[in-house]
């Protein structure tokens, strides 16, 4: 919150807006339009959060808009959103109006431009994002915005099973801002949620990873468990309902799989391939569980299945794959203990690559840490060698790829190896040399290497 000031019409809150969208405000109010800032941007202030981006909101027509200034873009015009650019910076300016009916469970089959503010207001998801500034004017907050943000709370906007039902993915999003704020769901909205989880099959895979994500990166991952008590879960991740119901009867652990997996994410930095890690990570274990004479659970070769799990979701998700490589890399290799000797790490480096060895240190960290103490002190310690390991390789460029290799395939050509095949053989042979010995890593020991190696094929 930027100030409050006191006027004869009350409290009138103080937001420091950004200079081009109160000119933006200005130009629409001189033409004769009403114009206010309106939604997240309006509830980050309030919350002493940096906005994203200021949205405003008009009783103008898009045509108004349009003529009112220079560059526009028809972003969402048939919803009535202008972009408005000022410089290089956009703008979304949206005319007030009135939603039609929701038979996609997602898009307004029409929209109905209005000249009221509260009608507008009325359409939103929650009250906290129900909210309008203007810096004449105040805040403009018709259903208990400021309210609900002192009591944190989420609370849809008048009837929560008429907001759900015409766009299911709100039931998502108030678990993520929730997530993202540190507050909880107010309870009728919270049964409408539970109630209406279903209609979430209607909605796309990019809209649904998105709001995970935002979940996942937000300051309360672990609220992904209201996420499953809600039924939300079941619908768009049944991979997790398995963990939140697979025990673990182990001396290390003290919670089932799920709970293990969200206190995992609470102590893993807020990093997307990291956070999806950990979600991942043990998804295999409720497929690989046996229970021994002794009654003692195991999850032998959770790994691999996890990793083609973790690949699964990730393609349902439409993920890029640049996050499903690192994520299912991680994924397959969290639970392989790496003995902290040179060779050892340099070969674990090899295998996982230099981006993501130091991430993978991470991932085993938070792994142990949400463990149960049973030999804690071991397994944190066997990390902390591997990473004084790592940080000492890295720091004498110790080779431990075919790239940091002294020689290279031009060098192998020059004496006489031509195949493309027999390159690639002789490098890692070379390679595997060096892993070994890292002093090996010359021109002049490889090539001598190399040539014995042809000597003895002949």
């Amino acid at each position: 919150m930027n100030g409050q000031q006191r006027s004869s019409r009350g409290v009138i809150m103080t937001i420091n807006i950004p200079q081009k969208a109160e000119q933006i405000l200005h130009i629409l109010n001189e033409a004769g339009y009403e114009a206010y800032v309106v939604g997240g941007c309006v509830r980050d202030s309030i919350l002493d959060r940096v906005p994203g981006d200021w949205d405003i909101t008009t009783s103008a027509l898009p045509e108004q808009v349009k003529e009112l200034f220079h560059r526009t873009v028809d972003t969402g015009i048939q919803h009535g959103t202008v972009t408005v650019m000022m410089g290089k910076e956009g703008f979304e300016v949206t005319t007030y109006r009135v939603d039609g009916e929701y038979h996609d469970g997602r898009h307004p089959d029409a929209v109905t431009f209005t000249r009221s503010l509260e009608e507008d207001l009325k359409r939103r998801d929650f009250t906290i994002n129900a909210m309008a500034y203007h810096p004449e004017h105040g805040l403009v907050d018709l259903f208990g915005g400021m309210e609900d943000i002192n009591r944190k709370i989420i609370r849809c906007v008048g009837d929560p099973v008429e907001r759900f039902t015409e766009d299911a993915l709100r039931i998502m999003r108030a678990v993520r801002f929730a997530g993202q704020l540190g507050f909880s769901i107010e309870e009728k909205t919270k049964q409408a949620a539970s109630k209406l989880a279903s209609n979430l099959e209607k909605i796309s895979a990019e809209r649904i990873e998105t709001e995970i994500r935002k979940l996942l990166l937000s300051n309360h991952p672990e609220l992904l468990r209201a996420a499953y008590e809600l039924g939300i879960t079941e619908v768009v991740l049944p991979e997790f309902d398995a963990i939140m119901q697979t025990e673990q009867n182990t001396p290390h652990h003290f919670t089932n799989v799920g709970e293990h997996t969200l206190k995992a994410l609470e102590l893993i930095p807020a990093n997307k391939v990291l956070r999806y890690t950990m979600l991942l990570h043990d998804m295999g274990k409720p497929k690989m569980k046996t229970t021994d004479e002794n009654g003692r659970d195991h999850f032998k070769g959770h790994g691999e299945e996890s990793e083609r799990i973790a690949n699964e979701v990730l393609h349902r998700l439409k993920m890029d794959n640049d996050t499903i490589k690192k994520v299912t890399k991680l994924v397959k290799w969290h639970d392989v203990r790496t003995q902290p000797t040179p060779k050892a790490v340099r070969k674990a480096m090899n295998k996982l690559g230099e981006e993501l060895y130091p991430l993978l240190l991470q991932v085993q960290y938070a792994d142990t840490m949400a463990q149960s103490t049973y030999q804690r002190e071991e397994k944190l310690e066997r990390i902390h060698k591997v990473k004084v390991i790592y940080e000492q390789i890295i720091e004498e460029k110790q080779c431990f790829s075919i790239r940091n290799l002294a020689v290279n395939g031009k060098d192998l050509i020059a004496i006489g190896i031509t195949q493309g095949k027999q390159i690639g053989e002789i490098l890692n042979i070379l390679l595997e040399d060096v892993l070994e010995e890292p002093s090996h890593n010359t021109k002049e020991y490889l090539l001598e290497l190399a040539k014995n190696k042809i000597g003895q094929e002949a």
